[in-house]
């Protein structure tokens, strides 16, 4: 039986007793969870906090300070399947988790931590989770940005927010990316790269100057690698066409994206989750901005430059994966030269 809501009670569950972070699972809302675990780590560095994550996002896990371990958990989208929802509680049961941090609003991502029995699971109201999140909040609404929502789940309800939260981090090591440049073939050869992130969810986060602007850095010698999922190796196919200086790095693997965007000098990136993996990285980023706002979605780490149309477009941002008014100006009019020359201030360390 699921326990009655009650207030949320720092003495609920043993002190040293595991966190679990339940993230949202697209890949750039999972990184801006490490601000998070940064948070809880600030609080009490010797607690061990493990993060609940699917396949395709667990290798970011491997390269996030803090993090004890991913709990590996495919579960169906879409549908209940509540075997597997009591299959996985059993799991987290073992644990021993003292606290879940229950970040997305569904009733399916509250329920295996309540059937697990976790004694605190913090959490929004969402799908009226009453009972499945015993540490509720109310205010999410008030909380404009989603680091925001996220991370004052790990606060008491009543704690004032701080100015600013931990910045994520993420951490490769040089001799990884020895092993990885050496197993696909890339040769050390002192050239500048700029890896190129293309994908986006939805059309119309997508910028179409890619091909052009690939070209423009190749003239000046600078090496390209595209990088993204399986739905964008059209796209690099077509980026790479009549370029030797661009390598298709696209593929199943987001761990080679990973790899890759810590190799490169300077990346371009549409507003997509890799754009946040770069900036965690450190590396110089330039993220191009059409329908979404930078100021709700750009990474909290800062970027080397953000760029929109420059040009009056009435109905930017609308926040809509497809352009509802068919121009797609808030992309088309981001111009090759400009992303161009700002990619290469980005290779010469310029502001």
């Amino acid at each position: 039986m699921l326990e009655k809501t009650e207030p949320y009670l720092a003495a609920a569950a043993p002190a040293s007793a595991p966190v679990l972070i339940v993230p949202y699972m697209w890949i750039g809302d999972f990184v801006r969870c490490h601000s998070v675990v940064k948070l809880l780590k600030s609080q009490d560095s010797a607690r061990p906090i493990d993060v609940l994550t699917t396949a395709n996002a667990a290798p970011l896990l491997d390269y996030m300070p803090g993090v004890r371990k991913g709990i590996v958990w495919d579960l169906p989208r879409k549908r209940l399947a509540f075997r597997q929802h009591r299959a996985l509680a059993a799991r987290l049961r073992r644990e021993g988790y003292g606290q879940a941090l229950v970040m997305p609003r569904t009733w399916k991502a509250a329920l295996a931590p309540a059937l697990a029995g976790i004694p605190v699971r913090s959490g929004y109201l969402g799908e009226w989770r009453f009972g499945l999140i015993n540490d509720m909040r109310f205010n999410e609404k008030t909380l404009p940005r989603m680091i925001d929502q996220c991370a004052a789940l790990a606060l008491p309800a009543d704690a004032a927010l701080p100015a600013d939260w931990p910045l994520p981090e993420l951490r490769v090591s040089p001799e990884d990316l020895a092993r990885w440049r050496q197993r696909m073939g890339l040769p050390a050869d002192r050239r500048p790269i700029v890896a190129l992130a293309p994908g986006a969810v939805g059309p119309s986060k997508r910028w179409p100057g890619y091909g052009d602007v690939s070209a423009a850095l190749g003239r000046d010698g600078i090496a390209v690698w595209v990088v993204g999922g399986p739905s964008e190796r059209a796209i690099a196919a077509d980026i790479a066409a009549g370029q030797a200086h661009v390598r298709d790095l696209t593929g199943n693997d987001l761990r080679n994206a990973i790899l890759a965007l810590a190799a490169a000098d300077a990346v371009i990136s549409n507003d997509s989750g890799l754009l946040h993996v770069a900036a965690a990285l450190g590396r110089p980023a330039i993220g191009i901005f059409g329908p979404t706002s930078p100021k709700l979605w750009a990474p909290l780490n800062p970027l080397a430059a953000v760029v929109q149309a420059e040009t009056d477009v009435p109905c930017r941002p609308c926040h809509k994966p497809v352009c509802a008014v068919g121009h797609h100006r808030c992309m088309a009019d981001i111009g090759v030269d400009r992303v161009a020359g700002l990619a290469r201030c980005a290779l010469a360390g310029a502001p």
